[in-house]
């Protein structure tokens, strides 16, 4: 299974964009050579080694955001799974689930990452920012605020059908989560049950989202780079035939090199941190970022698995305790959930009490996937024009501006001590 990375300067080359200056659009002018430095000196909070050589923000970037702290295999399944996956098809489902349940019943021991709540990467960003305006000698500095409208943070809410029992349940999940005013993304998997293309309709009729999960969902897309490449093209007809733009691969298997063959404007298959995946890791990042030619938009919110199946939760408490940590770094909530284990009423009654909690906030964005991606997108692009010394946003919809502070930085440093 050539699962390995062919380089860490490929990686290096797709993660190039998510440079600290694109995530903060300071308006204040600042060198390269100033955000190196600060870089430098703000990377042993998220390497927590002081032996590591940061020579600027691309080893940083390939530490976090590639997953570079899991080595050069970072993505290659284990032998036990790769022959797991090859015959799960002779294997009886029943079997299938209780291997799994039995396999992600606790976090792997040596899983490097904090869980659920990672900081790291968020108290990176901070301090370098804030080692910019100490050096600049400056109290304050305004930038693009991370979200439109002044939103605090973001909420996005997506769904995996696996199966066809969990197509049939989709009308059910669109009726309630519409009964509290929200719209979701449904991501469907093309060959392993038939799609029914009157649904595919309705759901954008109703303000909803189609996605694409793989091709049939078997574990083996990422078997061998021509196996991937023979599925991409036909994902990719799936895509330009449902008018579809995301993408998430099944199981969260992934490798982004491989990836840009999909024509895709964003990617959801990655996380900030997940210890109970078959490819455990995570990238830290609480909000979208670029990979390559796609927006990846990670997952932030534990899965409906393990939250209510692996870790047998009976409230949304976990979903609901790590939307305020995102809260108060102005991240993107994103959850996966799966109409598949929603059916039974007692975990739609979970789903549906973070809903009705949700309902009753107001600080927070609500959107589709797509619309994250665009917005992400946009911003990281945008260059104001002045007016009289004033900044002008209208070519950017929805876009503020809000200050960072210097004496933030002791608030960011003291939140995991």
């Amino acid at each position: 299974m050539e699962y390995a990375v062919n380089s860490y300067a490929e990686i290096k080359r797709l993660l190039s964009k998510n440079h600290p200056s694109y995530f903060w659009r300071c308006l204040m002018p600042i060198s390269n050579e100033e955000w190196d430095e600060a870089i430098r000196t703000s990377s042993k909070i998220l390497t927590g080694d002081e032996r590591f050589f940061c020579s600027g923000a691309e080893d940083v970037i390939e530490y976090s955001l590639g997953e570079g702290y899991r080595g050069l295999q970072r993505w290659r399944l284990s032998p036990i799974h790769q022959i797991l996956y090859l015959a799960r098809p002779y294997i009886p489902q029943s079997l299938v689930a209780f291997l799994r349940r039995l396999y992600h019943r606790r976090p792997k021991p040596t899983f490097p990452l904090l869980w659920p709540k990672e900081d790291r990467y968020a108290r990176f960003l901070w301090a370098t920012m804030h080692q910019v305006l100490i050096r600049r000698g400056v109290k304050a500095a305004q930038h693009l605020d991370f979200w439109p409208h002044g939103k605090h943070f973001a909420l996005v809410l997506t769904h995996d059908v696996e199966t066809r029992m969990g197509h049939d349940f989709v009308r059910k999940l669109v009726a309630l989560e519409e009964s509290y005013g929200f719209r979701s993304s449904f991501n469907f998997v093309p060959e392993r049950y038939r799609v029914d293309s009157s649904l595919l309709v309705e759901l954008k009729e109703r303000g909803f989202e189609i996605g694409v999960h793989g091709l049939r969902h078997d574990g083996r897309l990422y078997a061998s780079r021509k196996i991937f490449n023979e599925r991409a093209r036909m994902i990719n007809r799936y895509l330009s035939q449902w008018g579809a733009v995301g993408f998430r691969s099944p199981l969260t298997h992934r490798q982004p090199e491989w990836m840009q063959a999909l024509e895709i404007e964003y990617d959801s298959s990655f996380c900030d941190t997940d210890p109970y995946e078959t490819l455990a890791g995570g990238t830290m990042s609480l909000w979208p970022f670029f990979i390559g030619r796609f927006v990846e938009l990670p997952y932030t919110l534990p899965q409906d698995h393990t939250l209510m199946i692996t870790l047998g939760e009976v409230t949304p408490r976990i979903w609901l305790e790590k939307v305020e940590f995102i809260a108060q770094f102005s991240g993107m909530a994103l959850s996966i959930t799966h109409p598949d284990y929603l059916h039974e009423p007692g975990r739609l009654n979970i789903y549906e009490q973070f809903l009705q909690t949700m309902s009753q906030r107001k600080d927070y964005w609500h959107a589709l996937p797509r619309d994250v991606a665009c917005w992400w997108r946009n911003r990281a692009q945008f260059q104001p024009t002045w007016r009289d010394g004033v900044p002008d946003l209208s070519n950017l919809s929805g876009a503020t501006l809000t200050d960072v502070h210097v004496t933030d930085i002791t608030h960011f440093d003291m939140r995991n001590t």
